[in-house]
């Protein structure tokens, strides 16, 4: 018998993770989606998801219980979850600023507990998730873990809970500050005389074909921007540009900050 996993919350990173699991060769039956929300959940179950309205006995043989509810509503929905949960289930928190001291307490004491933060780009299986896990999580737990977010992208463990902090400012917002390039760069290219949907497709691909010429090349990423700069060239033209007006600093800035935020979240 597979082990089950519980959903604490249907939303979009949850369905990104079972859809993985889905295309990994998972069954629907080795799921169980709590959602309180009714056209969420009437979805989940239009897909043939096994799903509830509150948490019950049923979460009673859950392998894996993931915390997917937003932040502001995770200590109500652990409160109703630790008198149904197994001793032997991992949970896994994916609400961001929630430290692991208050899931332990909100879950009465349960011992194994994984942080994890996942990015937006699991949708379409290019996610990158941090993780960190309690003393209490052997290998066995650790690998479990791995396995759910494996199918949706890659994975990074850190050695203290504090740098999911840092992981949360460079993936978990990443997709963000990339975005805010690549529309600017759409922006430019409309500028230039294309049309919006063409500037689109420009901009787009050109970030696509970056990060994987980037994920195929085990060199520095300044080795092959130094590869596409010609002394006198366009993208010379256009990178000193860029250090002038110090473009690079201020991403390296925004990342900090980012950083700086996440610690004040899970401080509280």
């Amino acid at each position: 018998m597979r082990e089950k996993i519980v959903f604490i919350g249907g939303g979009n990173m949850a369905s990104a993770i079972i859809d993985g699991l889905l295309g990994q060769g998972r069954a629907l039956t080795d799921f169980l989606v709590i959602e309180p929300y009714a056209p969420t959940r009437d979805g989940l179950i239009a897909r043939g998801l096994p799903c509830r309205e509150s948490v019950g006995p049923e979460i009673g043989d859950a392998a894996l219980c993931v915390l997917a509810t937003k932040p502001q509503v995770l200590r109500e929905a652990c409160g109703q979850i630790h008198q149904h949960l197994p001793s032997a289930a991992t949970v896994v928190s994916i609400a961001a600023g929630v430290e692991l001291a208050s899931l332990t307490d909100w879950l009465g004491g349960h011992a194994r507990i994984v942080r994890a933060m996942p990015n937006t780009p699991a949708k379409v299986g290019l996610g990158m998730t941090g993780l960190y896990a309690t003393p209490a999580c052997g290998k066995a737990e650790r690998d479990q873990v791995d396995a759910l977010f494996a199918a949706v992208g890659e994975r990074i463990w850190t050695d203290t809970e504090a740098m999911i902090d840092a992981v949360t400012a460079v993936t978990g917002s990443g997709p963000g500050y990339v975005f805010h390039f690549m529309a600017a760069l759409e922006k430019g290219a409309i500028e230039l005389g294309f049309a919006p949907a063409d500037a689109r497709r420009l901009s787009v691909a050109a970030f696509r074909g970056a990060a994987e010429l980037a994920a195929s090349e085990d060199v520095a990423l300044t080795e092959l921007q130094e590869r596409v700069t010609s002394k006198g060239g366009t993208t010379y033209a256009a990178l000193s540009h860029m250090q002038e007006a110090g473009v690079a600093t201020a991403i390296v800035q925004a990342v900090h900050k980012a950083e700086q935020r996440a610690r004040e979240l899970s401080a509280g």
